[in-house]
């Protein structure tokens, strides 16, 4: 009985992240107009409607080994003193997004970044915005359930200007802060 209920409960978590799954967004598409969380209490986080260039950095889970080695890359090179930096880039913002809620992610901004940082950490408590994106996975065996592939989203405007997403969600190649940087076009 333990493993047919075990067999029901993993094909329901399959089934759901299947029909969130939209086909992934392409460069030229607009930003899907879903609300983020910065704060626990309502969703205020529009980066469909941010001007300017932003990074949307996608990270499976707060908390994680390769999440947590892998932001404070963008924390180090959004503005402090680097050689070129996002900010140099024309960047204005860059928003860490993770299908987590907003308590884990304003607990992991004060673990990575103690002394502040004006990098966003933002929640998708429901998976909508990656879902929209076309870029959530079943995470159902090591983190519990539906979560964001690892992706570095360049929008202008609200427009998707480039996507980069790894190959296996542990992976952080395409998505590294230096790799990003090192990119002469954006």
């Amino acid at each position: 009985m333990a493993e047919l209920i075990a067999q029901t409960a993993k094909l329901a978590h399959s089934t759901a992240v299947s029909l969130l799954a939209h086909s992934q967004i392409k460069e030229g598409a607009k930003i899907p107009e879903i609300l983020l969380k910065d704060n626990p209490e309502t969703a205020t986080v529009k980066v469909h409607d941010t001007p300017g260039k932003i990074l949307i950095v996608g990270v499976p889970g707060a908390f994680t080994p390769p999440c947590s080695s892998q932001v404070p890359g963008y924390i180090e090179n959004y503005q402090k003193s680097r050689v070129v930096k996002f900010v140099d880039k024309g960047f204005g913002g860059i928003y860490i997004v993770s299908v987590n809620d907003a308590f884990v992610m304003n607990a992991w901004k004060e673990k990575l970044a103690p002394q502040g940082t004006p990098v966003h950490f933002v929640a998708d408590d429901t998976a909508h915005f990656v879902s929209a994106l076309g870029l959530v996975m079943d995470a159902t065996g090591l983190l519990g359930g539906p979560r964001s592939k690892r992706f570095v989203i360049i929008a202008q405007d609200g427009k998707v200007v480039r996507v980069k997403v790894e190959d296996e969600a542990p992976n952080v190649t395409v998505t590294k802060a230096d790799a990003i940087l090192a990119e002469s076009e954006i």
